[in-house]
């Protein structure tokens, strides 16, 4: 058979946009700030840009020859990247299962949206924050709750001296601070 006639996959079809998959059998937590901001970009994507997309398209179509028509091809590619992260956050936001973490406001153990300091065995002192694979920002000390740091320091109190498994060995952090948010007046 010719190549002509075959399907070519493209990878772009995907609903995979390189963000973690996750565990098996595991929830889908997210704070309900990152729900509020997730279910913003659906929206957006949906009554704003897509809209626009969908404008241009018809626009260019309507001019006649699309095989060398730019704004129609580019068009129609933007389009099928708007719907696949439409689909991709649709199905996460309907599995997000939302744990408010300033219930914990005052505590001292280890929960989903903590904010931990944490002091290595060098001395080295760094603070992460615990969130939903969605929402959590490594460039802004933010780790998923599956991460491995993460599974370490869950349930730990301040104090606690945990083993924290890794590429280079076993190391010791002991825990010096855990803060979570105060709870938002209704």
């Amino acid at each position: 058979m010719s190549k002509a006639f075959t399907k070519e996959t493209d990878s772009e079809d995907d609903d995979d946009t390189g963000l973690p998959a996750l565990p098996t059998g595991g929830k889908n937590y997210i704070t309900p700030s990152g729900y509020a901001r997730i279910r913003g970009e659906l929206l957006d994507l949906i009554d704003n840009e897509r809209p626009k997309v969908v404008d241009v398209v018809h626009w260019a179509a309507s001019n006649g020859d699309r095989s060398e028509n730019g704004d129609y091809i580019y068009g129609k590619r933007r389009l099928r990247e708007i719907d696949r992260r439409i689909r991709f956050l649709t199905k996460r936001l309907e599995i997000a299962v939302i744990s408010d973490p300033s219930v914990h406001f005052g505590g001292d153990q280890v929960f989903f949206g903590a904010t931990v300091t944490y002091e290595e065995e060098s001395g080295l002192q760094r603070t992460v924050t615990i969130l939903g694979i969605d929402e959590a920002d490594n460039l802004k000390q933010q780790v998923s709750w599956v991460s491995p740091i993460a599974r370490t320091l869950l349930r730990a109190h301040v104090g606690d001296v945990v083993r924290l498994s890794s590429p280079s060995g076993i190391h010791e952090i002991e825990i010096i601070r855990v803060e979570y948010p105060k709870a938002m007046p209704p």
